[in-house]
């Protein structure tokens, strides 16, 4: 299957007053059109920030390099932001973490949605209204036309994420980055927002990139996953050889902190666990 986004050795450093700090350090990252790749990794491994590098959303503190950064046969490398803003939010978009922060809560969901509909592709008011109910629809929202007119505090964190998700797809992108889609969802409210993104996954043809810390979410969705330790890159495996034979020390302590591994006497968190095994292989 054609390889759709190649990165080889990004690194991302941000400038502090102890010098340069690499949140990212030369990783590599390819993914193939219609395949479901999970990054996973603990908070401040440097999974988000190798993607809102990717999109160009990082602050201009950021310094961004890479060896080749090429989106479906394109070097993203040299474009201008001009060129880029041609492709990031209408092939390659994003959810972002926590819903309820990411809307505008002085602007109702429909306006939202219905913004980026006639800006990126040109509609006219009534076809964006129409537009906007469909995708609603296809994201599970009961009653689409009337929820438009919803504010965000107004709508539950589940229906919050289904509206991030309606405006990500608006615009049938070949990448869609869904960075913890699930963060402070509750359990069952976890599993309806997996489902609805792979099937939307499956029924659009999307490469998927979900970003996550947790290794239930990848058993569930991914093809193959890319395991990221303090910005670099630990182990790549397709999703069964990754469960059923780790390769390192670090995925092995992701896969302990599985609530069906909680056995006491176990250690508890994958810090103890690197500390534990210091000296042996990643």
């Amino acid at each position: 299957m054609a390889t759709l986004l190649e990165i080889r050795n990004l690194t991302v450093a941000f400038d502090t007053a102890a010098g340069p700090f690499k949140a990212v350090d030369g990783i590599d990252i390819s993914v193939s059109a219609r395949e479901v790749l999970a990054i996973v990794g603990e908070s401040g491994s440097g999974k988000s920030v190798a993607m809102l590098a990717v999109m160009g959303l990082l602050p201009d503190t950021a310094k961004v390099t890479a060896d080749v950064m090429r989106f479906d046969g394109r070097d993203l490398l040299p474009m201008t932001d001009r060129e880029k803003r041609a492709i990031i939010g209408r092939e390659i978009t994003i959810i972002f973490q926590e819903p309820m922060a990411s809307l505008n809560p002085c602007f109702t969901v429909g306006f939202q949605i219905e913004e980026v509909l006639r800006r990126i592709l040109g509609m006219s008011a009534r076809e964006a209204r129409a537009r906007a109910v469909e995708l609603f629809a296809a994201v599970g929202i009961p009653e689409p036309e009337e929820r438009l007119r919803s504010y965000p505090h107004q709508m539950s964190g589940g229906q919050c994420q289904r509206v991030m998700i309606a405006i990500a797809i608006a615009c049938n992108p070949k990448l869609l980055i869904a960075d913890e889609p699930t963060t402070a969802l509750d359990v069952t409210i976890q599993k309806q927002i997996l489902d609805l993104l792979v099937d939307l996954q499956e029924k659009h043809g999307m490469a998927l990139i979900i970003i996550t810390h947790d290794m239930g979410v990848v058993a569930e969705t991914a093809d193959r996953v890319v395991v990221q330790y303090q910005g670099r890159k630990m182990e790549e495996a397709d999703v069964l050889s990754l469960f059923e034979t780790p390769k390192t020390a670090y995925t092995r302590a992701l896969l302990s902190a599985l609530p069906e591994h909680a056995i006491g006497g176990r250690l508890s968190t994958v810090s103890d666990f690197m500390e534990t095994h210091q000296g042996e292989e990643r």
